[in-house]
């Protein structure tokens, strides 16, 4: 694990002047609980709760009161996360483009309400999901420690193997909708989990590259800073072909996702592939960072489509 110095950050809090706001509450509160992370997270909720039914033979009618304490407890914790996540990086938020205009930047939601919002959506989070089963909950705060904890406060800045740390509380979510209807162990979950570890890994990697300078800039130790392009390229390609044997194992789900899925792995495969004759680093990254996302929306998408069409 290779550790960097961070650079100076430029704190704001006591007695600094926040930028003029140039946006209103709306879209602030959403830049505040990271509302695209979270709806994306919502959809392997989703997923994970839909397919235990499926498995289970469970009618979705009949848990629907589990179903929305499942959603909007998952909701509730996902937000907390992401709310504690801009709390504590109000520091090295503002040297970094995609980051400095986050409400707790420019000073348009305070930092005590930042932390109150984030602890306090956390526990009602958690309060929800008890409504459901046990295991569930116990994810979720397993999902929200790594998080908040493993990778926010301890990892992000030290390592270079943060992402693989935040990738574990990327890949939870289907697990906690699984196991809002089954707490028992089953290989499905268990897939949902590796699919969602490994895909962010080459997904993270590529925004990384794309967002190299600023993240050097605030000494946040990213493979690409740290190792280089060339060398977080071929980690890249090792974690697409990773993906590519995961939709055999869900084979129950039937042939045509079988081949839509694999079809999806060796499209990503080929374009990872590319990388290693590609001279644009940048571009081809960008390719790979838009690629993964219509592949997590298509493949998670298409899980649920089979078992409406294909019902067992």
């Amino acid at each position: 694990m290779n550790k960097i110095e961070p650079a100076s950050p430029n704190v704001v809090g006591e007695g600094s002047v926040p930028k003029k706001r140039t946006t209103n509450l709306l879209a602030d509160f959403k830049a505040l609980i990271k509302i695209g992370i979270v709806n994306s997270n919502l959809i392997t909720v989703f997923t994970g709760f839909w397919l235990a039914l499926y498995f289970t033979n469970n009618s979705f009618l009949a848990n629907l009161d589990v179903f929305l304490f499942t959603m909007i407890g998952s909701t509730f914790v996902l937000i907390g996360a992401s709310v504690l996540n801009n709390w504590y990086d109000v520091d090295i938020d503002p040297i970094m483009k995609r980051t400095k205009s986050r409400p707790t930047v420019t000073g348009a939601i305070s930092l005590n309400t930042t932390l109150f919002i984030g602890i306090g959506s956390t526990l009602l989070g958690l309060i929800l999901l008890l409504n459901t089963t046990v295991a569930a909950t116990v994810i979720a705060f397993i999902g929200w420690f790594t998080y908040v904890i493993l990778y926010t406060v301890w990892s992000k800045r030290k390592y270079t193997l943060n992402t693989e740390i935040g990738c574990i509380s990327g890949a939870v979510p289907p697990l906690i909708g699984w196991a809002a209807i089954s707490p028992e162990l089953h290989i499905v979950p268990i897939i949902l989990f590796l699919i969602m570890f490994i895909w962010q890994t080459p997904h993270f990697l590529a925004l990384a590259m794309k967002n190299h300078d600023q993240y050097k800039a605030a000494g946040i130790p990213m493979l690409p800073v740290v190792y280089g392009f060339e060398f977080t390229k071929r980690q890249i390609i090792v974690y697409i072909a990773c993906l590519v044997p995961l939709p055999f194992f869900l084979s129950a789900l039937g042939t045509t996702f079988l081949v839509i899925a694999t079809t999806l792995n060796i499209g990503w495969l080929v374009i990872g592939l590319a990388g290693l004759f590609i001279k644009n680093d940048l571009k081809w990254a960008n390719v790979v960072f838009f690629y993964s996302l219509n592949y997590l929306l298509i493949l998670f998408g298409l899980m649920v489509l089979v078992t409406i069409l294909n019902p067992l």
